[in-house]
Order: C-alpha cells, then structure tokens, then sequence
C-alpha cells in the first residue's frame, strides 16, 4: 500500500523559512535592540483567551 498525496502546507518548510527571516533580521541588531524588538512584539501579537 503506498499512498502519496500532495502536502498543501507543509510547516517544516514554513518553519524554516521563518527561522531564516528572523535570523536574518535580527543578525544586523544589537542585543539591546534585540530584546526590544521581541518586548514590542509581545505586546502586538499575545494571544488572549476567551471564554
């Protein structure tokens, strides 16, 4: 039995496109700026619960 079936999103391509993105931004900022940047992330992006 061999079943191949087209992937429509495949997340360790996704992940590693990110993770290079990220590198890349965050490889020309200072560690100062660094953490800034995720501070100010936090902030916009949280995920709230709702009931």
């Amino acid at each position: 039995m061999e079943t191949k079936s087209e992937k429509e999103f495949d997340a360790v391509k996704f992940m590693r496109e990110q993770r290079k993105s990220l590198s890349k931004k965050l490889s020309k900022m200072t560690k100062t700026e660094i953490v800034e940047y995720f501070r100010s992330r936090q902030l916009k992006h949280s995920i709230k619960p709702s009931a």
